[in-house]
């Protein structure tokens, strides 16, 4: 296992980690793990639509107007 050293972590985030850690009861640096692990390989479920969906609801729901292009791909358009 590889080994890691934060330098200039601010006191801030660390009081904020500490108590992260201890809301789910698991030592700081288990929660730091957990951060790491989460950010490089989201849980399933956790891509980009999904949580897109979430911030919509968080909105109170979106109404979006889809016009689509009818325009054949390729074809050339002229201003006039």
């Amino acid at each position: 296992m590889a080994a890691m050293t934060i330098r200039n972590l601010p006191e801030e985030t660390h009081r904020a980690i500490k108590l992260r850690a201890k809301l789910k009861g698991r030592s700081a640096e288990a929660e730091v793990r957990a951060i790491l692990e989460e950010a490089v390989h989201p849980p399933e479920g956790m891509k980009l639509g999904t949580e897109l969906q979430k911030f919509g609801k968080l909105l109170g729901g979106l109404e979006l107007k889809i016009v689509r292009d009818k325009t054949p791909a390729g074809s050339t358009v002229s201003f006039e």
